[in-house]
């Protein structure tokens, strides 16, 4: 029964979430029914089964007949806020849930359903900008919180420059530099991006220690040079196996002896049994790539092994984006 009705919570907290439900109770001693209702402009009837509906979610609770946004809504569905999560749930309600509606199409035809292969070449290559905007704030608050995780498990101490191949928005290098005050990083992924990232660092005050390299790292026949670490953070799940094996090629050619390499992943297990939210994430390449999957630990150190890397190794955590790390050193 939980498995069958799973949408319905998902779509209590992305209607309350667009709605700007949370905003409207953060910074107060609490709404009642009516209030909530009056500052919404709905009807008291709809209202109240929303707002019963995300308490019994834990995403509000109730005191003394009115109210209030729970610890984990304040902290992360409060735009404005540190950890704000919203772009992520508006992302899956706007983009990937009407893709899952068609996940049946998916299996049978093994193409994506969130986009049309035959009409544009890439997955970001959609002419919709609120969309791509969308989706690109949806990784930033999803890398924010699981770089954090990586940077307590990965010790990047000894590292100097790191080269985030396919960085997105910028959020695993200001994590990560956050955490080692010696880590300069350069974020390397295609120029739209690179546009995004360069806002996303001015805001968080590092652009003086995190550069940004426009390029294309399935295209480009080598990646930047000058850096001892190379992260592929959420990004090897986007490709097909052949795909990358060369982008490992290329971050063994960008590496110095002794570099290292770090793979930050939803890794599925071995046995290719769980967890689900590696296993699910999988699926949902199905519908958003033409080869993607999530890979096992297993998988991922065959590759390196195969491009030249040595010693690879696994470390295991849980965050929203990645619940283990492989890393690895060129000789």
């Amino acid at each position: 029964m939980q498995l069958s009705i799973g949408f319905w919570s998902f779509k209590a907290l992305a209607t309350a979430d667009e709605l700007g439900l949370f905003a409207r109770l953060s910074g107060t001693d609490g709404r009642t029914v009516d209030e909530l209702a009056k500052l919404l402009d709905l009807d008291q009837r709809p209202t109240e089964m929303l707002v019963t509906a995300c308490a019994s979610l834990g995403l509000l609770e109730r005191r003394d007949g009115r109210y209030v946004n729970s610890e984990l809504a304040e902290a992360f569905l409060v735009p404005g806020k540190d950890h704000h999560f919203g772009g992520w749930v508006q992302m899956l309600d706007r983009r990937l849930y009407p893709a899952w509606g068609k996940l049946t199409d998916a299996v049978r035809t093994n193409r994506p359903t969130s986009w049309n292969p035959d009409e544009q070449p890439h997955l970001f290559a959609s002419e919709d900008p609120e969309l791509l905007a969308l989706f690109w704030e949806a990784m930033h608050s999803l890398s924010t919180l699981t770089a954090r995780e990586l940077g307590v498990h990965v010790d990047l101490s000894d590292s100097t420059a790191l080269l985030d191949v396919g960085g997105g928005s910028g959020a695993y290098d200001i994590e990560l530099c956050r955490r080692y005050p010696n880590l300069r990083a350069t974020v390397f992924d295609l120029p739209p991006v690179c546009d995004i990232a360069a806002g996303k660092l001015k805001a968080a005050g590092y652009e003086d220690r995190i550069t940004v390299a426009p390029g294309d790292f399935l295209t480009d026949p080598e990646l930047p040079a000058g850096h001892d670490v190379v992260l592929l953070s959420m990004i090897m799940h986007d490709w097909a196996p052949e795909q990358n094996l060369e982008i490992l090629r290329k971050c063994f050619a960008a590496l110095p002896s002794g570099g290292r390499i770090v793979i930050s992943e939803l890794l599925v297990n071995d046995e290719k049994t769980g967890p689900p939210a590696a296993t699910l994430m999988s699926l949902n390449m199905l519908v958003e790539t033409v080869g993607g999957r999530n890979y096992t630990a297993a998988e991922y150190e065959h590759w390196l092994r195969t491009a030249g890397f040595q010693n690879p190794q696994t470390t295991t955590f849980e965050a929203p984006g990645a619940n283990g790390a492989v890393t690895a050193q060129k000789p």
